[in-house]
Order: C-alpha cells, then sequence, then structure tokens
C-alpha cells in the first residue's frame, strides 16, 4: 500500500505528502516505487502537469539509492523547478541518506551550469548538512549571487541588510567571490551599474571584505588579474577591473605581476589595456620596469588600432628616453615600428623621437631605423632622408596591383537527413533555427520523415521535446517559433483550421518590407504544419541546393517531375519561394526553362516563364527630405526611408497572399517601424535570387542601426552573395553598414563590400556618393565611415576604397555646414591614393589644401593633394 500511496500522491500533485511517503519505505519498495515514478514521468513528458513534475522531482529523490543517479534525476530538463523551488522538501526526503552521498550529489549538481542555478538551495543544503568543501562552480556562483540579489532589490525603498552585511554574514562567500572574480561570464548582479558609494556596490564590497581579512589580499588580487589577462567581453572584465581599481595594489604587487599587466596592455580590451599602461607606466617612471620588458610593452601597444594607447605609449617611452638615453639602442627601433601606422601625425610623433636620440645609436641600429622609415608615408619621407642622410625610395617602384579576396563559390547544401535518431539530434542542435542552412535541411527532413513513418517520427518528438509550452494558448499567437510550429502540428496539438489559416495570411498594406519578408518564413512553417504527414506533401520544392539559399534551376525540375509522377499538386506557398529562390541567371536556365515546359504542369509552365523573365520582382528606394515634408523635423533616418516594390500582376495574382506584397501590394512611405525585428537571419535566403529587392527590404533595418539601435547586418552578407542586378538599394545598404554603430556589423559590411568588388559587381562611385550626402547630413559619423574603410583599405582594396572616397569627397569639402571629423575620412583617402598612385583632380580640394592652419582636417588635405599630383605626374612619364 506504501508504494501505491505514493505513486497516487505523485500522480496527484501532492508534493508536500512526498516525504512522509517515502521515508518508511525501505531499499527494496524504494526500487519498486522508482520503477513506477519512471513510468509516470514518460507519460509526464507528453502531458507535462507542473505539480506532477514537481511531485516526481522530489519522490525521485528520495527513491534513487545512488548518488549519481539522484544527481541525474534532479538535473533532469523536464522535472527541473524554478530556483529551487520545493528544496525544502528534497533535502527532508534525502535527510537519512550518508554526509558522504549528499557530498557526492551536491558537487555533481554544482558542476552542471544550467541544473546549478536552479537548485542552489538543495545544493547549499546538502553541502551545510553534509560538511563537504564548497563547491565554486561557475552555476553555483552565479545562483548565489542571484539570491544576494533578491534579498534587497534595486529600483525599491531598500529592505533588509546592505550587501556588505549579507556577505559578511555568509560563510561561503571567501571561495565563491574569489571564483566570481575569475569566471569567464561575470554574474549580472555584479555588474548592474550604481554608484560606488551604494551599499549594493559589489567591488566595494569586495574591498571592504579584503581590509577586514575576510578575502585573502593575494587571493584576490591574482583572481582579477588572472581574468583580466585572459580577456573577453568588456560586460565581464568591468567586475574584475573595478575591484583591482579600488584595492590599489602597491608597486611590489604590481611588480611581481608584470608580464600579465603586458599581455593586458596587448591583447585586453580597451579601458583594460588602458589601465595596465598606467600601472607599467607608473613602474617605469619610478625605474621598476627594465628596458626589456619597457621594449616588449611598447611593441605590444603599438600594434594596437587605438590612437589614444599608441601616444600615450610615445609619451611614456619619450620620458624614458630623455631619462636614460643609453636605451636607445634597444627602444627607438620597436618605436620605429609606428612608421607604417595609418595616421600620419603618429608616424611624425614617432620619427621626431627618432631624430631626438638618433646620435645615441650605433650604425647597426642606425641602418635598421633606415630601413624602417621606408614605410614612412610620402608627406614624411623628405624628413626621414634629411635626418639618416640617404635616400629612401618612392615605395620600392613596383607597379601598384589591387588585391581583392578570391570570387566566393557557394556550397553546396547537404543531402536531406537520412534517419529519424539524425534528424532529431539536428533539431535539438543549438544554433538550428538561426542557421538559413542547417534550418531549410531540418525542414526538410521533418516533411520526408513525416511522409515515410509519422508514428516513429512522432514517437521520437514526444520523447526528445518537452511540449508544455506548445499546448499553451497564444503560444504561437504571434511567432512560428521556427520548427516547433511544424511540429507542434505534427503532433496535433493545434487547430488544424487554424494552421491553415495562418497559411494563408498576407501582410497588411501598411507592414514594413521586413515584417513582410519573415512573413514568408512564418508562411512556409504554418503550410508545412497543415500539410506534414500527408501524401500531399512527400518533400519540399524550396529546400535551397547551395549555400546562399539559392535552387540550382535543373534540380526544380527535377523536384517537379516528382510530383507529377506522384501526381501530386505542389502546394502553393512551398512552390512560390521555390521560384524566389531558382537562380535565373545559372548556366543551365534556359535548358530548364526548355524542361520546365515539357512537364505540361501548371506548375512547370510557371517556372518556365519565371525563368524566362528578366526582372520578375523589382524594387526602388529614396529618402525624403526635410523639403518633402515639414513633419519630418522630429523624424530620423529610419523613418525617412520609402521602399517602392514595383508593380508586378503575375505576383499579385498568381503567388499565396503572403507573396503579393513583392508584386507592389505594400504602400511605397515611409513607416514608423517599433515592433522588434525577428527572423533576420532567413531574409537572405527568401530572395537570394534578387539581390536588389533583398537590399532595398533590408533598409529600413539598417538605417534603424546607424540611428543608434543595436540590430545586425548579418543580410548584408547574403546580399554580397545573392544574384540579380546591383542598383542604388545595394549602395545604401552597404554604405548603412559602413556608418554601423558597432565594429563588428562594420565589418561584416567590409566583407559584403569586398565580395562585391571581387564579383565586379561593385558600384563605387554610386556608393561614394550615397555616403556623401549621408555623411554631410549626419546620419554616417565620419569616423565609423573611416575606420570601416580604412580597414577594408587593409586588406590591399586601396584603389576600391579610392574610388569610393573619390565620389564622396567632392560633396563634401564643399558641404555647406562642415562636416566634424572629415580629417580621418581624408586620412584614409590620402593613405588610398599614395599606395595606389591616384592622380586627378578633387572639386574642392585646392581650396581648402591652401588654407592656413594645422588641424588633422588641413593637414591631411594638403597630404591628398600632394599625393594626387605625385599620381598624375607619375602616369605622365609612364605615359611618355
Amino acid at each position: 500500500m506504501g508504494i501505491e500511496n505514493l505513486v497516487e500522491a505523485v500522480r496527484g500533485g501532492k508534493v508536500s505528502e512526498v516525504p512522509a511517503l517515502v521515508k518508511p519505505l525501505d531499499a527494496a519498495e524504494r526500487r519498486t516505487a522508482l520503477a513506477r515514478l519512471k513510468e509516470l514521468r514518460t507519460e509526464m513528458r507528453r502531458s507535462g502537469v507542473p505539480r506532477v513534475q514537481h511531485a516526481l522531482y522530489v519522490a525521485g529523490a528520495g527513491c534513487h539509492p545512488g548518488a549519481a543517479a539522484a544527481a541525474t534525476w534532479l538535473g533532469g530538463r523536464d522535472l527541473l523547478p524554478w530556483r529551487s523551488e520545493g528544496s525544502a522538501l528534497v533535502l527532508d526526503v534525502v535527510a537519512d541518506r550518508t554526509p558522504e552521498w549528499m557530498a557526492d550529489v551536491a558537487v555533481r549538481l554544482a558542476a552542471r551550469p544550467s541544473v546549478a542555478e536552479h537548485s542552489y538551495k538543495v545544493i547549499r543544503g546538502l553541502v551545510e548538512r553534509s560538511g563537504c568543501a564548497v563547491p565554486a562552480t561557475d552555476g553555483y556562483v552565479l545562483a548565489w549571487a542571484w539570491e544576494l540579489g533578491v534579498a534587497r532589490r534595486y529600483g525599491r525603498k531598500a529592505e533588509g541588510p546592505a550587501l556588505l552585511q549579507r556577505l559578511r554574514q555568509d560563510p561561503q562567500t571567501p571561495a565563491l567571490l574569489v571564483h566570481a572574480l575569475s569566471m569567464p561570464q561575470t554574474p549580472e548582479k555584479l555588474t548592474w551599474a550604481v554608484e560606488d558609494d551604494s551599499p549594493e556596490h559589489w567591488p566595494t564590497a569586495v574591498v571592504a571584505l579584503v581590509g577586514e581579512k575576510v578575502l585573502d589580499r593575494t587571493e584576490v588580487v591574482d583572481a582579477a588579474v588572472s581574468r583580466l589577462l585572459r580577456g573577453g567581453r568588456l560586460h565581464d572584465l568591468r567586475f574584475p577591473l573595478e575591484v583591482l581599481r579600488l584595492v590599489e595594489p602597491a608597486a611590489e604587487e604590481f611588480r611581481e605581476r608584470v608580464p600579465d599587466f603586458v599581455g593586458m596592455a596587448a591583447d585586453a580590451p580597451s579601458p583594460v589595456a588602458g589601465y595596465a599602461q598606467e600601472v607599467l607606466g607608473g613602474l617605469a617612471a619610478d625605474g621598476a620596469l627594465s628596458t626589456a620588458e619597457l621594449a616588449e610593452m611598447t611593441g605590444a601597444v603599438l600594434f594596437r588600432t587605438e590612437k589614444k594607447l599608441v601616444r600615450a605609449q610615445l609619451t611614456m617611452v619619450g620620458k624614458v628616453l630623455a631619462r636614460e638615453p643609453g636605451s636607445a639602442g634597444e627602444l627607438l627601433p620597436v618605436l620605429a615600428e609606428v612608421f607604417g601606422h595609418e595616421d600620419t601625425d603618429l608616424q611624425e610623433r614617432a620619427l621626431k623621437l627618432v631624430a631626438r636620440h638618433l646620435s645615441d645609436v650605433d650604425g647597426s641600429v642606425r641602418r635598421e631605423l633606415v630601413e624602417q622609415a621606408r614605410e614612412l608615408s610620402p608627406v614624411h619621407r623628405r624628413t626621414a632622408e634629411e635626418l639618416f642622410g640617404e635616400p629612401l625610395g618612392a615605395g620600392g617602384g613596383i607597379p601598384y596591383e589591387e588585391i581583392l579576396p578570391p570570387v566566393p563559390e557557394p556550397r553546396r547544401a547537404e543531402a536531406p537527413v537520412s534517419t529519424i535518431e539524425a534528424l532529431v539530434e539536428e533539431m535539438l542542435a543549438k544554433g538550428v533555427s538561426d542557421d538559413p542552412v542547417r534550418f531549410e535541411r531540418a525542414l526538410d527532413g521533418l516533411v520526408r520523415h513525416a511522409h515515410r513513418d509519422r508514428a516513429g517520427l512522432t514517437r521520437a518528438i514526444r520523447e526528445a521535446f518537452r511540449i508544455d509550452d506548445w499546448q499553451q494558448p497564444h503560444h504561437f499567437t504571434h511567432h512560428s517559433h521556427g520548427l516547433h510550429a511544424v511540429l507542434a502540428a505534427l503532433l496535433g496539438l493545434l487547430d488544424r483550421s487554424w494552421v491553415e489559416a495562418r497559411a494563408v495570411r498576407g501582410p497588411e498594406a501598411t507592414a514594413c518590407p521586413h515584417e513582410a519578408l519573415t512573413g514568408i518564413t512564418d508562411a512556409r512553417l504554418w503550410e508545412a504544419g497543415s500539410l506534414i504527414g500527408t501524401d500531399a506533401l512527400p518533400y519540399l520544392l524550396a529546400t535551397p541546393t547551395l549555400s546562399t539559399g539559392g535552387i540550382e534551376p535543373l534540380v526544380l525540375v527535377e523536384r517537379l517531375r516528382g510530383y507529377r509522377e506522384a501526381d501530386i499538386e505542389p502546394a502553393p506557398v512551398d512552390l512560390a519561394q521555390a521560384l524566389l529562390r531558382v537562380l535565373r541567371t545559372d548556366p543551365d536556365a534556359a535548358r530548364a526553362a526548355e524542361d520546365a515546359a515539357t512537364l505540361d504542369t501548371a506548375a512547370g509552365r510557371r517556372l518556365a516563364v519565371w525563368l524566362r523573365t528578366a526582372e520578375p520582382v523589382a524594387a526602388s528606394v529614396r529618402f525624403l527630405r526635410r523639403e518633402e515634408d515639414r513633419t519630418l523635423e522630429q523624424w530620423s533616418l529610419r523613418n525617412r526611408v520609402v521602399v517602392e516594390i514595383a508593380d508586378r500582376a503575375v505576383v499579385r495574382e498568381e503567388f499565396p497572399p503572403a507573396f503579393r506584397w513583392l508584386g507592389g501590394a505594400l504602400e511605397a512611405t515611409p513607416r514608423r517601424c517599433y515592433h522588434w525585428v525577428d527572423g533576420d537571419e532567413h531574409w537572405a535566403a527568401v530572395l537570394p535570387a534578387d539581390r536588389e529587392v533583398l537590399a532595398a527590404c533590408v533598409l529600413p533595418s539598417l538605417a534603424r542601426a546607424v540611428d543608434g539601435n543595436r540590430e545586425g547586418t548579418e543580410s548584408l552578407t547574403g546580399m554580397a552573395e545573392a544574384e540579380g542586378r546591383d542598383g542604388r538599394a545595394v549602395s545604401l545598404a552597404l554604405a548603412l553598414g559602413l556608418g554601423n554603430g558597432d565594429a563588428d556589423d562594420r565589418l561584416r559590411a567590409i566583407d559584403a563590400l569586398l565580395v562585391l568588388a571581387s564579383r565586379g559587381d561593385l558600384d563605387g562611385v554610386r556608393l561614394g556618393t550615397e555616403l556623401a550626402w549621408l555623411v554631410a547630413e549626419g546620419s554616417v559619423k565620419p569616423n565609423r565611415l573611416a575606420d570601416a574603410l580604412r580597414t577594408t583599405a587593409a586588406t590591399g582594396a586601396y584603389a576600391t576604397v579610392w574610388t569610393v572616397l573619390g565620389a564622396a569627397l567632392p560633396e563634401l569639402l564643399g558641404a555647406e555646414k562642415p562636416v566634424r571629423g572629415l580629417g580621418e575620412v581624408l586620412a584614409v583617402a590620402a593613405d588610398c591614393a599614395e599606395r595606389c598612385g591616384a592622380g586627378g583632380e578633387v572639386p574642392g580640394l585646392d581650396t581648402v589644401a591652401s588654407t592656413r592652419g594645422t588641424s588633422q582636417f588641413l593637414v591631411q588635405a594638403r597630404r591628398l593633394l600632394g599625393a594626387l599630383r605625385q599620381g598624375a605626374d607619375q602616369a605622365l612619364t609612364e605615359t611618355a
């Protein structure tokens, strides 16, 4: 009866009764009960009743004899409660276990980050009862920090003791706080922005505990230094950096860790590198840093891109040279590395330092400096020749050759997943919904296996996935949640008529383009959900054959042939997406059109016509100017984008509702788009054969990013690899990507620019023209553009970048309102002109260059003018 009572209590979700029912059971009875509990757990995976799962969680902990099995049960994804809910019951039900058993379970749970975070109170209780060492793991520390933060909430009236007092009262603080300093991802509670004098400021509390000897000073300093040396996201480094600043190590403590600070100065994020530079600079000023150590540090810092750090390093070395002239032989060759820097002002500073101390070096060092001086910009080369007393040459005399990356070849998509087991593993893999190629392969695999063995696939899905959320009302109201919508439909968890209705839904006429793009992907999923497992959908027509999302025409013909032979009419959304993906510029497109026509089916005839149409979908873009609409005074760039989809009757009349906007059904007006952008990783795969249309559709999102919103530029990669014509939208998309506020997003734009250039599809003049007005009106910041184009040029594409800047500069130099920060852009232009030997004239440059002054803007204007004149003279010489 005891076992039956326990099982019934668990089935009824009476969790509070479980400990009393488990305790009387002997070992054999608990094993028997455990078998019943496992059966009930399998059953609950299908229905997922929370209170029953909670009761299972407690009962299983009490019935498992082994620590390893108990830990596995308590860490089960389907049973794990939110934030240690019911921990007291678990501790009660295992109270009769040995300390060794409890310690083993605690260590095993703490070793799994996601489990430890939600099992904190269970782990802590087991640790305290067993007397074992505190398991200082990342997951346990995360949960510990969260629990401490819950005790006193931010933004409300303070309740309970302040942070420092809570830390003092916790005996686990010494072990866990030192570990927190060294974690790869710092707990959020420790990085919250509060004032230094706030009672909730973690770094201040740590320093106080160091002063009270609660924390060991050496351990804290070592942990903070070690974490900063390993690097990572600045967000995760702020806590150890602030702790180290506030602890204020003595000079001797710094001296013992010089190699660590040299490593930080070389590779750490800028704020950390700046701190390391301050520390080492202080040691150098006190004479506590050897010349060899200073030389090593200097070489590392001068290699960095931050000009502020480079300038500070030059100043530091200059002070040391003034005090110790004998160190010039070791330090000047390191300083001379700056001769190859893109900033001519930094080149000049380094050259002056070399000139000041050249008499302190021997002949061999002097010869080494002469060789390094050949890297100087032409604007400083004459000064260097006078200094060294010998010609440096004009840059080697080798004809300039543009270096562009090889044209990327699209990878062939993998074959469909062959087994149900492999398919489930693929769907459970991290990131499958974010990778269009993997996503499409998994979706096609779902459809194929559901057609062959619906029962087997359904069984495997129920065993592998938690389906609780799929049964909740409104879970799929706003989003398809990727493959989960198809899985839920396959399991019969969604009303069929509701799924079918969503498959034929189209965007409103006022929808923004990226919302409409996402709607196409959603429509495909809902249509697949409505037909999966039936004879109407044996496989998908729209599955890409290439990594770009494109479909080779002959492959699509064969897929349609298979449908004809099976006497199946293609699903409307699937066929429409296949048409958008088929590559009309493929060498076999003409042959495929003939083969498609001979199929003698409606779908075949549609494919034949589509392949023979030069531009079945098209779009254009423009930005409203202030004079066009005075109501734009308060509008940002993103709200002035006008995307005009060309009128295409075939698309409006023959395509499903989700696609009809591509026939001109959207209103061509600016849109204030406030909703969250979702599904952008799939946009390029929707339109892989129409680059200009894709670029037009993603422009509003790119404009949002330029305005300061954190949105990615992932679609630019797909745009560059797509087929189809290039127009203004492509140039504008590149321009906005180059002006993005995030450095990583700008790198994607740079990659897209280089891919287009290598394919011969980049219109550099048009790109420069678009950049000119965007910079002039302030939408694109000159420093961001300079950084992006400098990086682009450094790959060897100096002529390409010059073409862009040569087209942009006339408008920028002649702008009615001077463009602040244009000096950086001119520096990049001058560097490109010098390296590729560009000649010719830039309207307005003569006037600027003749203006008296020493600002970077004027200095770089003169440098550019000189480079262009030298390039023109060189061209005349070669012609003669």
